[in-house]
């Protein structure tokens, strides 16, 4: 492998008062007030954990938030209070809504598969006939799912959202247009680095009565881009689209029999492919925020990690 992985964490910070093990985040309260996100190497698709790692994934994924955090909350703020490490992102303890707000400019990825078995509503959305894999919409649109306690979240409008309570129908007004201002902003940002903004999912939540965004923002696991250079190119001559994110691991897996349903087996990921995955990350980071991606030179990572949250928590 090309550098140290990781897998997971196993810290117990002074004062910490809870622990909660994500799919690809492992997430330490603090004091009951701050969260310690520490982003791993670990890697998901259709809510089933890989059984690999990707070097350099988790870096990429908590560096690409920050980078969009800092760049949105002239928007909405935010939960972000600090990244006192390339792994670790901090920030205030919030009350989440179970609900991912996901935005979507082009027809592809989960509403491609539903709009290709003949469905024509989306989360309460209609949508025309007559379109094809990779369309842009006329506008963006809104397609929420809940947050399942186990196995896929479900897609849900939102209309049922506020009738099943799970937002206050004035927060969910707010949480829609917040969400499309975001989706508005990283689209304008991705295309100065000659990328679209494809689709992406928002996760909202209360902080001392004030609505915050929280989470990860316009990640590559949160987030499907395009090269804008060729697009419509591609679109009128038929062929995939040129992306960067991780619906090409999606597919790999699709072409292999395995898809996350019941009954299935993860295929066999070969060493190779996943270099090709972390590469992929890294382009993703260098394209969207125009930085160069440097590799840590620390052999150590977890114990880097440790003092360097350490270091940061003295200060909150």
């Amino acid at each position: 492998m090309r550098g140290q992985t990781i897998s997971e964490t196993r810290f117990n910070f002074k004062r910490q008062t809870g622990f909660i093990k994500g799919s690809v985040r492992d997430i330490y309260t603090i004091d009951e007030q701050y969260l310690v996100m520490i982003v791993t190497d670990r890697i998901s698709c259709f809510d089933v954990l890989l059984p690999v790692y990707v070097p350099f994934k988790g870096q990429v994924l908590a560096q690409t938030a920050s980078y969009f955090l800092k760049a949105t909350e002239d928007i909405i703020p935010n939960w972000l209070i600090t990244t006192p490490d390339p792994n670790v992102v901090i920030g205030h303890k919030c009350m989440p809504y179970k609900i991912e707000v996901v935005v979507r400019g082009y027809l592809c990825g989960h509403a491609w598969r539903e709009y290709k078995a003949r469905k024509r509503e989306l989360c309460g959305v209609k949508l025309p006939d007559g379109l094809r894999e990779n369309d842009k919409f006329p506008e963006p649109i809104i397609t929420p799912a809940t947050h399942a306690k186990s196995g896929h979240d479900q897609d849900i409008s939102g209309q049922d959202i506020v009738a099943q309570g799970l937002i206050p129908a004035d927060d969910y007004k707010l949480v829609e247009d917040y969400a499309l201002k975001l989706f508005a902003r990283g689209s304008e940002m991705a295309a100065k680095q000659g990328l679209i903004l494809v689709d992406t999912k928002y996760e909202f939540g209360k902080l001392n009565d004030q609505l915050v965004l929280m989470d990860e923002i316009h990640t590559p696991d949160s987030s499907r881009y395009f090269y804008k250079d060729g697009y419509e190119q591609r679109q009128k001559s038929g062929e995939h689209q040129k992306q960067l994110s991780k619906e090409f691991v999606r597919e790999w897996l699709i072409e292999r029999g395995f898809q996350g349903l019941k009954g299935q087996t993860v295929p066999d990921i070969p060493i190779e492919f996943v270099h090709q995955i972390s590469d992929r990350y890294v382009e993703l980071y260098e394209h969207l925020t125009g930085q160069k991606f440097i590799k840590p030179s620390s052999k150590d990572v977890l114990r880097r990690i440790e003092l360097n949250v350490n270091k940061a928590l003295e200060t909150l």
